[in-house]
């Protein structure tokens, strides 16, 4: 789950080539602003076949935040 988190994450971001680890931080570590994020959602819901409610957006801080909440909602790999 984290290696393909990662691929999504490298090509919505642009930040290829960048050491990405669950503790990465979206908007300390790679710049990632408000609408980075809401794009990268959209592409992780699609991914992953999961919903992931505007609200929720907060809570996504790290990569690793992301790999717990798509656990939690029991998302395939």
């Amino acid at each position: 789950m984290l290696e393909k988190l990662i691929g999504i994450i490298e090509e919505q971001l642009n930040v290829e080539g960048m050491e990405i680890t669950e503790e990465s931080n979206f908007k300390e570590d790679m710049s990632a602003d408000s609408l980075d994020l809401f794009e990268l959602t959209m592409s992780i819901e699609e991914a992953f076949d999961v919903e992931i409610p505007s609200e929720e957006l907060e809570q996504f801080t790290t990569v690793g935040s992301v790999v717990a909440y798509l656990k939690a909602k029991g998302a395939e790999v």
